[in-house]
């Protein structure tokens, strides 16, 4: 779909109120009326004369509306939503693009947008559209509940290149990792209630480094973040299915914390079903296959000194045992263990 930008124009006020009477829309946008009705769109209207209608550049069909606002000398802060009607078909992103290049022929040196940290279709837009990354803004917009939520900060300058912004951690091929018996997807919020659920079991957090909140809350909305900390290139989660029928058996990260090295680390966990069954060294194999394809030079994984179950599972994935590092685990009521080391390097160009 090509879209174009134009002003609105009075007969647009009906597709406006429909779009933003949209859950999504007043469950990121909390500051507008609801319910959202035409007179409230013609006095948008009126109140921001400058922020361009998205359409459908064949139809003149409305799919959105983009603005800016400015803050400071030379920077805007730039804002953007779409219609149901027009999601997953690049409409964000390819406005985006168009309206920021018209901010810099303005003379504009710096555009900067912000997102929450759950909403993840709204930062790869931002991705897509050159922005870069700067950080999180913490407990900068109030969410529809009432609450103060965290936002991640984008900028795009005048002197930017063109393009899509560099990520360390790409998209999984189409989707998915795969080898016919296990899956790995993208964890989300959906996955929140079955990641809790094995999270919180004895034997998972007992082997956690970092434990799981005694909050299904608010392990959904670590499954929900997920993708802002996979665009950042901070880590890759996963959840390890059954192949057919799509059964919840675990989940897997990749955690690169040395990217001057090119060195990764994956951890792991599964549900007490799936355990015994390899299924965690499938998942072990894909993840680690995917990290030299991305240009990981050396994988790694520890493990308890007790959790022989581990050790078996990162062996069978072609890791070796390298060492013991006394202390470098916590432990429980402040202790501290020792944790052994296991390494896979990248295979040699053939």
């Amino acid at each position: 779909m090509t879209v174009a930008l134009r002003p609105f124009r009075d007969e647009d006020a009906d597709a406006v109120a429909e779009a933003c009477g949209d859950p999504a829309i007043a469950h990121y946008l909390p500051f507008l009326p609801q319910p959202y009705t035409r007179d409230d769109a013609l006095a948008f209207f009126r109140q921001k004369p400058g922020d361009p209608a998205i359409v459908d550049a064949a139809t003149d069909r409305v799919l959105g509306a983009i603005g800016s606002t400015p803050r400071g000398t030379g920077t805007v802060e730039v804002g953007y939503w779409v219609a149901p009607w027009a999601r997953r078909q690049g409409v964000a992103s390819a406005a985006l693009e168009q309206f920021s290049a018209g901010l810099f022929a303005q003379g504009l040196q710096r555009l900067y947008l912000v997102t929450a940290l759950t909403n993840g279709a709204s930062q790869r837009v931002a991705v897509a559209g050159g922005y870069v990354r700067e950080g999180v803004a913490r407990a900068a917009s109030q969410a529809a509940d009432g609450s103060w939520q965290d936002m991640v900060v984008w900028a795009r300058t005048a002197g930017d290149p063109p393009g899509p912004s560099a990520r360390a951690l790409p998209d999984l091929p189409g989707g998915v990792l795969t080898d016919g018996v296990v899956a790995l997807r993208p964890i989300g919020e959906e996955d929140g209630p079955s990641t809790y659920q094995m999270r919180s079991r004895p034997d998972v957090s007992g082997r956690s480094v970092v434990g799981t909140p005694m909050d299904p809350a608010v392990v959904t909305r670590q499954c929900a973040e997920s993708v802002s900390k996979w665009l950042a290139g901070q880590r890759a989660e996963m959840t390890i299915r059954d192949a057919d029928g799509g059964t919840y058996l675990g989940e897997i990260a990749l955690f690169y914390f040395e990217p001057l090295l090119r060195e990764a680390m994956i951890g792991y966990s599964l549900t007490p079903e799936a355990r015994g069954k390899g299924c965690a060294s499938r998942a072990a194999r894909l993840v680690t296959a995917w990290g030299f394809e991305i240009g990981m030079a050396r994988m790694t994984a520890g493990t308890a000194p007790d959790n022989v179950a581990s050790q078996r599972v990162l062996e069978a994935a072609g890791y070796h045992r390298e060492g013991l590092q006394r202390s470098r685990l916590p432990g429980p009521d402040g202790t501290r263990i020792d944790n052994i080391q296991f390494a896979k390097l990248r295979p040699a160009a053939t």
